[in-house]
């Protein structure tokens, strides 16, 4: 159960929070984005909501947790990758208001998708010795 738990947290960041703090004037009604930019957007925000379903449809369903941890480790680590990268493509986490959301002097996302992936590998970890 507790793996379970673990794992449902990375997915309610990516699929549920996410999207909450994603569908409002600084993203997806965002006016100074070009169309395009937002409709790449709301695609991604559709996606990742669908996987994350699907995912806890694996955790709790299907009991396919080691399936759920790898899609959480391929949203996450994809946001990940562009934040790393984002120098490269002029991208930022800086709102078009100059503020930036942080935790702990962390950038949000940078925080919850990394916990994200702590949380699933520890997820497969605890189920990996219940089996053992």
């Amino acid at each position: 159960m507790l793996a379970k738990l673990l794992v449902t947290v990375g997915i309610v960041f990516y699929a549920v929070v996410v999207p909450i703090l994603e569908i409002n004037d600084t993203h997806v009604f965002n006016q100074a984005w070009a169309p395009h930019a937002r409709l790449h957007e709301t695609w991604q925000l559709f996606t990742n909501t669908a996987l994350g379903a699907f995912s806890v449809w694996l955790v709790w369903g299907k009991d396919n947790l080691k399936l759920a941890s790898l899609l959480t480790v391929f949203v996450t680590g994809g946001f990940l990758m562009a934040y790393w990268l984002r120098d490269g493509y002029g991208g930022s986490m800086v709102l078009s208001d100059g503020s930036e959301k942080m935790i702990l002097g962390v950038n949000l996302g940078l925080f919850a998708y990394t916990l994200a992936i702590l949380l699933a590998g520890i997820a497969v970890a605890v189920e990996w010795r219940k089996g053992s």
